[in-house]
């Protein structure tokens, strides 16, 4: 699935009982929310800032505003920014397993380990 299209993990991810993966894309999905409404705020504050505008008292109210939503719509950016990248640390990837296993150490023999045991005088 690495790698993936977005589409096909939503559709893998509908097949599925929720999990990890559920949960990575509704985060993405508030991500792109949250850029876009960054996106909608910043170009309509360039809007009511223009240079060749001028900003009276009712417009004032408007630019406030503007300015609040997108300072909530970075605030969310972020949360979300900081929760993501927390999330995919806290993954690791798991290694495939190796064609030969690693040696398994010998146990010594009962012989040995009691030979081994008796007090040297």
């Amino acid at each position: 699935m690495y790698g993936a299209p977005l589409a096909d993990l939503e559709a893998h991810a509908q097949d599925k009982p929720p999990g990890m993966l559920a949960a990575l894309l509704g985060m993405h999905h508030s991500l792109a929310v949250a850029e876009r409404s960054i996106a909608v705020q910043r170009d309509r504050l360039a809007q009511l800032v223009h240079p060749d505008r001028q900003i009276g008292t009712h417009q004032v109210s408007h630019v406030l505003d503007c300015a609040r939503r997108l300072a909530e719509a970075v605030a969310v950016r972020d949360v979300q920014t900081k929760t993501v990248c927390a999330v995919l640390k806290s993954l690791g990837r798991v290694s495939s397993p190796q064609s030969s296993p690693a040696p398994v150490p010998a146990v010594p023999s009962p012989a040995v380990a009691a030979a081994s045991a008796a007090p040297i005088r």
